[in-house]
C-alpha cells in the first residue's frame, strides 16, 4: 500500500502531521532573522600595524615588507592588498574559499608572530582580524544640543549613548564621528627649553614618571592583609602646573614655569557637519547573525527613551541601511503573494471547480510553512536570496497537486465516487509525480554547492527552494489524494464539454501533431535564437540598487589639512543641492564606515579624505538613483584639486582593474594613460585611480660632528621631533584620572612652534 492509499483511510494522522508542520513553520519563520543578504564568512584576514608619525616609506620597507613575506609562506593564499598610509599599514590575505576562516585567522597570526621581532620596536602590537561583512554600520544618526558644548556632547556619545545602545540586543559597535576628545596640553616654551638644557621628549618622560598610580604590594598590619598601592596622581591642570619634574642634567624645574597648561580639547582630525551646520554624528553596526530591521526598531526605541530624559538633544537620522531592507522584506511577501493568487486563480481557470481549485491551491501554503522548518534548523534568515527561491518556485509547488487533482477528477468523469477516484488516480501517476518533484530538485539544489563567492550567497536559495519542492511532493502524496476524497463530489450524468481557449489550445497541438517537421524546425529556431540574446543581456554579481541615499567620496591631496577638506566638502555641498531631487547632505571629514564597500580593502582615517552622504527623495516621487548620480557626477566637474567618486560602496557597479609591475615610475604613467582612456567610454563614471600621490614633507638630515660634540643621538632627535609637534603616543602619555573616564596629558611645543622651523632646529 502506497502513502497516498494510506492517508486516504487514515485521514486523521494526515491531517496532525500537516498542522505540527504548519505550527512548527510559523514558529521557525517568527524566529528566524529578516536581513538584506546572508551572513557569510570569507577566508579574508587584515593585519593593522601602527608606529605613529612614521612615512609611508619607511613603513613599506621595515614593516610591510617582512609582513608581506611571512603571510606569503601560508597555504592557500590567493591574493595581498597592502596599504601604507602615514603611520599605518594595512595588510589584507585573501584566502581561497575553501579554507577555513578560522585556520586562515590562526595562520597569519602565527605569521605575524614569527616576524614581530623583526619589526621595529616602537610598532604597536599588529592586530589581525578577520573581514565582517555584518560589521558595516546599518544607521547613523547627528546630535545636537543647546545646553551643551561640543567636547560635552561628544562625551555623551561616547559614554551615554554607547552605554545605551550597546546594551540593545543586536547592536555590535557604536562608533563616533566628528566631535573633540579633552585633554590636558602641556604647551612648552622652546626659549625657556633651550635654556635649561632639557627636551620635550626629556619632559614627557619625567611627567609620566610622576603622574602615576600603581600597586605597591601588601602589608600585614592590625592582624590582616592590607594592599599597598602609589597614588601620585593629580585631578586638575592647575596641579600638574605645580608639580616639580626632575630632568636628565640633575636639576629640577616647576612644569609651569616652562609650560602653559590648559584643559582643553584635542587637535581636530575629524568632522560631521548635517547640512553645513557643524554637528556630532555616530554609526551603529549590527552583531553578526542578526536582523538589521529588528536592530533598527531597537535602536530607534532606544533613542526615543533617551530624547525623552533628555529633551535639549536633537537627533537626526543622517544614514539609513535598516528602510531599504524593509522596503525589500514587505515587496517580496508582496510578490509572493500575489504569486500565490495568480497560481491560484489559473488553477481555477482550467479546473472550473472551486474544490478542485481549493484542494489544489491549498498546496501552496502547506508547502512553503514547514520549508521554513528545514531553513531554520540550517540556520538561514529571511532574506532577498531566500525570498527570491520562494518567489521563484511559487507556481511549481502547486504542480504536483494540480497533476493529482487533474487525474481523480478524469476519473470522476468516469463515474467513480470521489474515494474510489482518488486512491486510483493517486496510484496511476505516483511515480510520475515523484520523477518529475526530484528532476526540479535536481535542477535547484546544485545551485547550493557552486563554487566563488556567489556560491556563498546562493546556498541558501538552492536548499530552501529544494526545500519547498520537496515539502510540495509531500503535499501531493499525502494531503491532496486525502483532501479529494472527502471533499469533492461525484460527477453525475452530462458530458463534459471544454472551454473555448481550451478549444484553440487542442487544434494548436493538433496541427503540431501533423506537421512535425515544421514544428520541430520552428522549435529550433526559438531555442537558438534565446541562446544568441544571451549576450545582449547586461550582467553582474549584484544589480544596481535604487535606494534614497547615495554618497560622494572626496580625497584632497596628501598634505591638505582639515580645513582645506572641510572647505572643499562645503564647495561640493553646495553643487549638490542645486541637483534635483536631493534632500539633505551630511559630511563626515576624517572618520566614518557608513556606505563604504565592505570588499575593498580599508585602512586609517585620514583628514584629507570626506564622504558625503546624500538623502534623496522617495523612490515613487525620483527617476531611478542612477540617472541623478550621473548629474551629480555633472555638477561635480568644476570642483579643482579634488579626486570625486559617486555611489554607494557595494551598489554593484564597480569594475576594478588591477595594474602591477617592479617600475614605480612606469607604473604610475601607464595607471594616468589608462584612466584618460577610460574616460572616453560611454557609460562608465566615476573613474578613480588609487595611485599615490606626491606628498610633502619636511627631512631633518643630523649634522653628525656637532651631534657628536653635544651628545645627541639621531635617536633622542627621532623621539625628540615627533613629541615636541604632535605629542606622544597615545599608549606612552601620562593621564589625569576621573571618575569616569581618563584624559591624556599631551605635552609638545606650543602651536607658533610648529609654523616656525628656525625653532625645531
Amino acid at each position: 500500500m502506497n502513502v497516498s492509499s494510506w492517508s486516504i483511510k487514515n485521514p486523521i494522522p494526515a491531517v496532525m502531521l500537516f498542522v505540527l508542520l504548519t505550527f512548527a513553520g510559523m514558529l521557525s519563520f517568527n524566529a528566524m532573522k529578516v536581513q538584506n543578504f546572508p551572513d557569510i564568512d570569507l577566508p579574508t584576514v587584515s593585519v593593522t600595524a601602527s608606529l605613529p608619525g612614521a612615512a609611508p616609506g619607511q613603513l613599506e620597507t621595515d614593516v610591510a615588507r617582512k609582513i608581506e613575506d611571512a603571510i606569503a609562506t601560508t597555504q592557500g593564499l590567493k591574493h595581498i592588498y597592502t596599504k601604507v598610509q602615514d603611520g599605518a599599514v594595512t595588510i589584507t590575505a585573501e584566502f581561497r574559499l575553501e579554507k577555513p576562516v578560522q585556520e586562515a585567522v590562526d595562520d597569519v597570526r602565527s605569521a605575524v608572530a614569527r616576524v614581530r621581532s623583526d619589526l621595529p620596536g616602537d610598532v604597536r602590537e599588529p592586530i589581525v582580524t578577520k573581514m565582517d561583512l555584518a560589521s558595516q554600520p546599518v544607521l547613523a544618526f547627528t546630535i545636537s544640543s543647546a545646553r551643551m558644548d561640543e567636547e560635552a556632547l561628544s562625551w555623551f556619545v561616547d559614554n551615554d549613548i554607547a552605554r545605551k545602545l550597546l546594551a540593545v540586543r543586536g547592536v555590535g559597535a557604536v562608533n563616533r564621528v566628528g566631535g573633540v576628545n579633552r585633554e590636558i596640553r602641556v604647551a612648552l616654551d622652546p626659549s625657556k627649553l633651550q635654556a635649561l638644557g632639557t627636551t620635550a621628549a626629556d619632559i614627557s618622560r619625567q611627567l609620566r614618571q610622576v603622574q602615576t598610580e600603581s600597586a605597591g604590594g601588601r602589608t600585614d598590619l592590625g592582624g590582616s592583609e592590607q594592599p599597598v598601592r602609589t597614588l601620585a596622581t593629580v585631578k586638575t591642570a592647575a596641579e600638574i602646573g605645580a608639580l616639580d619634574l626632575a630632568l636628565s642634567n640633575g636639576r629640577s624645574v616647576k612644569l609651569s614655569d616652562v609650560a602653559t597648561i590648559s584643559d582643553t580639547t584635542a587637535e581636530r582630525r575629524a568632522a560631521a557637519l548635517l547640512n553645513g551646520k557643524p554637528v556630532v554624528g555616530f554609526e551603529v553596526a549590527r552583531s553578526k547573525g542578526e536582523s538589521e530591521v529588528a536592530v533598527g526598531a531597537a535602536v530607534r526605541q532606544a533613542l526615543d527613551e533617551l530624547k525623552a530624559q533628555r529633551p535639549d538633544i536633537e537627533l537626526t537620522q543622517a544614514f539609513d541601511f535598516v528602510t531599504p531592507v524593509e522596503e525589500e522584506y514587505n515587496g517580496s511577501l508582496k510578490l509572493l503573494y500575489e504569486g500565490a493568487i495568480l497560481a491560484v486563480l489559473v488553477v481555477w481557470l482550467f479546473l472550473r471547480d472551486w474544490r478542485a481549485t481549493f484542494v489544489s491551491a491549498v498546496a501552496l501554503p502547506m508547502s512553503v510553512i514547514p520549508a521554513f522548518v528545514g531553513m531554520y534548523l540550517l540556520g538561514f534568515s529571511i532574506n532577498v536570496v531566500t525570498l527570491l527561491a520562494l518567489s521563484l518556485v511559487i507556481g511549481i509547488l502547486v504542480d504536483d497537486a494540480i497533476v493529482e487533482v487533474e487525474n481523480i477528477v478524469r476519473h470522476l468523469r468516469m463515474g467513480k465516487s470521489p474515494y474510489q477516484a482518488a486512491m486510483e488516480a493517486a496510484d496511476e501517476i505516483g511515480l510520475a509525480v515523484i520523477a518529475t518533484t526530484f528532476t526540479l530538485i535536481a535542477v535547484f539544489l546544485p545551485t547550493a554547492f557552486m563554487s566563488g563567492v556567489a556560491g556563498k550567497f546562493f546556498k541558501q536559495f538552492g536548499w530552501t527552494a529544494s526545500l519547498a519542492v520537496f515539502a510540495s511532493l509531500v503535499v501531493a502524496r499525502v494531503l491532496t489524494p486525502m483532501m479529494a476524497a472527502y471533499m469533492l463530489k461525484p460527477i453525475v450524468g452530462g458530458e463534459h464539454k471544454d472551454a473555448r481557449w481550451m478549444q484553440i489550445y487542442m487544434r494548436c497541438v493538433n496541427w503540431s501533431m501533423k506537421h512535425r517537421v515544421a514544428t520541430m524546425v520552428l522549435s529550433t529556431l526559438f531555442f537558438f535564437g534565446s541562446i544568441a540574446l544571451i549576450p545582449l543581456l547586461p550582467t553582474g554579481f549584484i544589480p544596481p540598487d535604487d535606494n534614497s541615499q547615495t554618497q560622494v567620496y572626496l580625497e584632497l591631496p596628501p598634505g591638505s589639512t582639515l580645513e582645506q577638506t572641510r572647505a572643499a566638502a562645503e564647495q561640493a555641498r553646495q553643487m549638490l543641492v542645486k541637483v534635483d531631487h536631493v534632500k539633505s547632505v551630511y559630511t563626515t571629514i576624517g572618520g566614518g564606515s557608513a556606505g563604504t564597500d565592505p570588499f575593498a580593502p580599508s585602512g586609517a582615517a585620514e583628514a584629507r579624505k570626506a564622504t558625503l552622504t546624500i538623502l534623496l527623495a522617495d523612490r515613487g516621487d525620483r527617476p531611478r538613483k542612477q540617472g541623478i548620480e550621473n548629474k551629480i557626477r555633472s555638477a561635480l566637474e568644476p570642483l579643482p584639486g579634488v579626486r570625486s567618486k559617486v555611489g554607494l560602496g557595494g551598489s554593484g557597479e564597480k569594475y576594478i582593474l588591477v595594474l602591477t609591475g617592479t617600475d614605480p615610475q612606469a607604473l604610475q604613467t601607464a595607471a594616468l594613460a589608462v584612466e584618460k582612456d577610460l574616460r572616453t567610454i560611454p557609460g562608465l563614471g566615476s573613474v578613480a585611480s588609487t595611485a599615490s600621490l606626491i606628498r610633502p614633507e619636511i627631512a631633518v638630515r643630523p649634522d653628525f660632528a656637532r651631534a657628536a660634540d653635544l651628545g645627541v643621538t639621531s635617536a633622542a632627535i627621532g623621539e625628540t621631533l615627533p613629541i615636541a609637534t604632535a605629542g606622544d603616543y597615545d599608549i606612552s602619555l601620562p593621564k589625569l584620572n576621573l571618575s569616569q573616564r581618563q584624559v591624556p596629558i599631551v605635552v609638545k611645543l606650543q602651536e607658533d612652534a610648529r609654523k616656525d622651523l628656525s625653532v625645531l632646529e
